[in-house]
Parts: C-alpha cells; structure tokens; sequence
C-alpha cells in the first residue's frame, strides 16, 4: 500500500503526492463514511493503484489539526496577511484570524502588506501601535512592494513547513504567491472601490512545493464566525491572557470579564495589555454566545 500526501482536491478527486509524482485518487466511500471522515488538502494517506497514476484513497492518517475554512489539515503555520490600507487595517478582523489559528495550535506569523501607500508618519504609527504584538510573541515583518528582498524576506519563514496563506480579501494574498513561485500565474482581481475588498479569485485549496516545504492559498474571507469554538476556550486563544490565568483570583476559570481578582483586566486598566485587542475580545464572546446552536 503506498503512503502520500493530497496536495489538491477538485471535483470530487484527490490529488495525492507520491514521491513527486501525482496521482489522482478517489476516496473509498464506505470505509469514510462509518468514520464519518472526508480526505482533506494536508491529509497523510495511504492508497492503492488503480490505472497509471490513478487510484483509491483507502485510509487516513491521524491530523495534529485540521481547518474547516480553508479545508486543509496538519498546518505547521499560518501566514496571517494584513493590508496597511486599502483594505485599511482591521485590527478586529486580525485578532479574529489569530483566535482562529490559536485555536487549531498553528503558529501564526504576521505579514502587513501595502506599507508602500503610507506616508512615512503613518507608517511609524502604524509599526508602533503593532509593536504590541510583537512584545506578546508574535513574528512581524511589514512589506512593501518596492522591498528589492521581498521574495528572500518571505521564503525564509516557508523552509520545511506546511504553510497557510490567510487573510481578509485584497490584502495581497494571491500576489504574494505569484511573486514567490514565478509562472504560478494565480488569478488576482483589483479593490473593489465600493466594497472596500477584493473580490474572492481562488477556487480551491492546493498545496504548493516550494522550499522543501508546501504553501497554500486559501480563499479570502470578508467575514469571520467562531462555529466551532466553545466559550471557555477563547480566553486561551489570547497569549497575554494565558500568561496572567495563574495570578487571576479564580485560576482556570477565570473569563476576565466581571470575575473579582482579575489579572487582565488590571493589565488592561495598567496599559499592559492593549485596550482595543481586550474589546475585541469581549465582543468575541458576545458573539459566540449568541450564535445559532448546533443540532
């Protein structure tokens, strides 16, 4: 039996890499449907031969994690792209892709693209006011199109890894690519000026080699939900939160919102923690708490 990876699924077919050669699977339905399981983009798979370079997909291996938008699984990182403008920056909507990852145990790295369209004092603003979340622990590197080491800047981080390209709509996601791995050719649509966001041009998840590892393009999404996340879970999506839960009064419990003894929310009123990212998350709650059950 051999053992690949499926590096694209279309139409019903998986496309499983085999020591550099393709083959175009199908899954056994049966044998997923009992384990109520569906091959994904990620997946480490056994399968067997059925024609030149075709075959049946017959087991899957065990995932460390897996996404549901983009579908794709056993991620090592996850490329989070955020525009500096046009679309201008959304520090909601990148708190939001940050719980999303945290979530799944992915390591994020921040890229902030378009720093080219800032005026030299906006720049430094805006790298100041993010400075932030370097100090709580996440990789940053601002970009602009005119970087002569753009490509070099990126590929850095790509070595090795299963890489995911996440970001709101029109951030540069798909050009970024294009700019990586020349010929790729992905298509890329302008800034819609009406809607402030670019259109969504990606049909499908596929892993891409490079580097000796593979990167993703995912869909851009204007829009966000926490389906699949459980209220309790989300303080520890928040590393400055998980770094204080043992000094709140109720350890383990505590969610920093009205609890008495509350480490974050002194960190908050003492400037340590940033004001906008906690209100972020205090809305993050209201809206898993009134999101529509599931049955």
């Amino acid at each position: 039996m051999a053992k690949g990876r499926i590096i694209k699924a279309l139409s019903g077919f998986y496309y499983v890499d085999y020591n550099g050669k393709v083959f175009r699977c199908r899954g056994r339905g049966g044998v997923f449907r009992k384990r109520k399981i569906t091959p994904l983009v990620g997946d480490s798979v056994e399968f067997e031969e059925s024609g030149e370079q075709e075959g049946y997909i017959t087991a899957i291996d065990d995932r460390k994690n897996e996404l549901v938008r983009p579908p794709i699984a056993n991620v090592d990182q996850a490329i989070v792209l955020s525009s500096a403008k046009e679309p201008n920056l959304s520090l909601n909507l990148l708190d939001k892709f940050l719980v999303m990852v945290e979530s799944k145990h992915i390591q994020p790295i921040l890229f902030f693209t378009k720093m080219d369209l800032l005026e030299k004092s906006e720049a430094q603003s805006l790298q100041s006011k993010l400075q932030y979340y370097q100090d709580i622990g996440y990789t940053i590197r601002f970009l602009s199109k005119e970087d002569q080491d753009l490509v070099e800047q990126v590929s850095s981080f790509l070595e090795q890894r299963i890489s995911v390209f996440a970001g709101q709509s029109g951030v540069g996601k798909t050009s970024l690519l294009n700019a990586l791995i020349p010929g790729l050719e992905l298509e890329t649509n302008e800034i819609s000026e009406s809607l402030g966001r670019g259109k969504h041009t990606t049909r499908h998840v596929e892993l891409i080699p490079f580097q000796n590892g593979l990167i993703a393009d995912t869909p851009g999404f204007s829009a966000l939900d926490f389906a699949e996340l459980e209220l309790e879970s989300l303080p520890n999506c928040f590393p400055e939160f998980v770094e204080r839960r043992d000094t709140c009064k109720f350890r383990g419990g505590c969610m920093h919102i009205k609890e008495p003894g509350c480490a974050v929310k002194t960190a908050v009123e003492h400037k340590e923690i940033l004001a906008e990212r906690y209100e972020n998350y205090l809305h993050f709650i209201e809206e898993i708490k009134q999101r529509k059950p599931r049955y």
